[in-house]
């Protein structure tokens, strides 16, 4: 098993957890079952171009696939999500931040108000919140590498879990909590399984609007890979909290509660669902052919700044996003 880190204020061992987890990974495809992993197995890893030993990243899309200014515009725009994500998750799982040296780019790196381990008591959430937590500061990784000298900075990110947190506003404005109530996402395991709700399903459909505006197919297939792990993830965020809720009906309650909230937020349109209840499970929200919502990049900053009013900040994003896209919609 990798050792993961712990509360120990180094964060290169975030970096080396994502290292230990990539050889586990060829380690299994070269061990695990026999002959079947000499003939298949042997020959994915050579495709990884390593034999497993000396493990490196999946290669980056190369400099002749540098993206044009409007595909560097939109991948800059989810770099900015993904470092949000991948500093709630971090701070979450770990009780570190992002490295530093995945925060630099073009502008001002911004700071991080708030973060903090949560006290997991079911191990097994403590397990997904780590593999979440590693994907995401891949995907910082992989869209720094991708967008090469264009990739901005980490902006200004409050994730606090205190009465000054965006976390607080947003379940004021939701209900979750009254007009003086506190919501703290690092309390307890479905404080945090909450907190990661709000943010997942945004990350989907955000990944579903921006693919058909990418104009070079090597990075609509980046995107394509980014958007099918999120999808995982908020899978795998609304079937724990639908099981917990079995027992404990106010997480259908308080799901319901977000889901509207942001639905408030991004337009008039009716594109967001709740998890369920007792009777009904609603782990994926789609629409009537079965597919998946998208939002605008827009609507997407609507949730996020916490403002259905053309806006440039606010929210998760105090001082706003670092890029060309900064601008929320007029939803309201």
């Amino acid at each position: 098993m990798t050792e993961l880190p712990t509360n120990s204020g180094q964060t290169d061992t975030v970096l080396d957890a994502i290292a230990a987890r990539r050889a586990e990974r060829r380690n299994f495809l070269r061990y695990a079952g026999g002959a079947a992993a000499s003939a298949g197995g042997l020959a994915l890893l050579a495709a990884c171009g390593n034999d497993g030993d000396n493990p490196t990243p999946t290669p980056s899309p190369t400099a002749s696939a540098t993206p044009i200014a409007a595909d560097a515009d939109i991948l800059n725009f989810a770099l900015n999500l993904e470092y949000l994500e991948a500093q709630f998750y971090c701070w979450a799982a770990f009780g570190t931040a992002l490295p530093a040296g995945l925060t630099t780019g073009v502008g001002t790196v911004g700071t991080v108000t708030g973060g903090a381990a949560v006290p997991f008591a079911d191990p097994i959430v403590a397990q997904y919140a780590r593999e979440i937590a590693l994907d995401e500061v891949q995907h910082v990784t992989f869209l720094k590498a991708t967008l090469g000298g264009s990739a901005v900075a980490m902006p200004a990110i409050n994730i606090a879990g205190d009465a000054t947190g965006a976390f607080t506003a947003a379940a004021r404005a939701a209900g979750v909590v009254g007009a003086s109530g506190v919501f703290n996402p690092y309390a307890d395991d479905v404080s945090f399984l909450l907190g990661a709700y709000l943010f997942e399903d945004v990350g989907v459909s955000a990944y579903k609007g921006a693919s058909p505006l990418i104009g070079n197919k090597t990075f609509i297939e980046a995107a394509a890979g980014i958007l099918a792990t999120e999808s995982y993830h908020a899978g795998l965020i609304r079937s724990v909290l639908y099981r917990k809720g079995i027992d404990a009906a106010s997480i259908f309650t308080n799901a319901r509660l977000i889901s509207d909230a942001r639905d408030s937020l991004d337009g008039t349109s009716d594109i967001d669902q709740g998890i369920g209840d007792a009777t009904t499970a609603n782990i994926v929200p789609t629409d009537t052919n079965g597919l998946a919502y998208s939002r605008s990049s827009g609507q997407v900053l609507n949730i996020v700044y916490l403002n259905k009013a053309a806006v440039a900040s606010g929210g998760f994003f105090p001082s706003g996003i670092n890029g060309n896209i900064r601008t929320s919609a007029a939803s309201g």
